[in-house]
């Protein structure tokens, strides 16, 4: 018998775990790690055909009797936003929004923890601690990167620019066809900006000024209402077993 190239991935499948999107179903993930030796085109690939990355691991699920979990992506080309999408792009005229490397800082886990405590301190991100954090933020094999997004300073003229409040942050990943969004969290207290959509739109103007063809959006679960948000950015692309099929 061959062996199997030497960087050729291992795969593991999880045990049976609650679903933490649709009541009563249990979810189990296929899983691979991204170590150092294996070729950037082969982590890539695996990005791009419906894996999604957790730190050094990607993973997909890998459900006994389910399929409802769906990988989603954007043809930025063809995006266009609609006019509450672009009421809300309007609202955030005041923020700019900046790349910065993938390192975490004391002012990105406060915004983080802000946001988990308020909208999912329920959910498996509750206990994080720092080091949890940040091992999120800057464990990554392939270039991976953050944006800021923060209000412009109004300083005097004659002084020099301090940093402006910090209302949003996305963890993204650089593809060979797109920018992939592992993770964002915001600033819960200012719904009005309806900051989870603004840096979504954002992304896909980015996307597009990069010459690249599609955002990653990570998985969609029909009747799961935390997804539902993403049926908003039409046209997309669903994963099927034929390949990427427009929606």
């Amino acid at each position: 018998m061959t062996a199997p190239p030497k960087n050729f991935p291992e795969f593991y499948i999880t045990a049976p775990q609650p679903c933490p999107y649709l009541a009563g179903r249990l979810e189990r993930k296929l899983f691979t790690h991204l170590t150092v030796d294996r070729p950037l085109a082969l982590i890539d690939n695996l990005l791009k055909s419906g894996f999604r990355r957790s730190q050094s691991i990607a993973y997909t699920p890998h459900c006994e009797a389910c399929s409802a979990c769906i990988s989603v992506r954007v043809p930025v080309d063809d995006f266009s936003a609609g006019r509450s999408m672009r009421r809300i792009v309007n609202r955030n005229r005041d923020l700019v929004a900046s790349t910065v490397p993938a390192v975490a800082t004391a002012e990105h886990y406060s915004l983080f923890r802000h946001y988990i405590d308020s909208r999912h301190g329920d959910g498996g991100m509750a206990d994080m601690t720092v080091l949890d954090f940040s091992l999120m933020i800057e464990d990554s094999p392939i270039r991976t990167f953050l944006i800021e997004y923060r209000v412009k300073p109004e300083a005097p003229l004659d002084q020099p620019q301090s940093q402006g409040a910090l209302k949003a942050v996305a963890l993204c990943d650089r593809l060979s066809d797109g920018l992939s969004m592992v993770y964002s969290f915001f600033d819960t207290e200012d719904d009005a900006r309806s900051l989870g959509t603004y840096m979504i739109l954002e992304c896909i103007e980015r996307t597009r000024r990069q010459g690249l063809p599609y955002l990653y959006l990570g998985y969609w679960v029909g009747g799961s209402q935390k997804m539902a948000y993403k049926e908003r950015f039409q046209p997309q692309e669903h994963l099927t077993g034929e390949g990427w099929r427009r929606t």
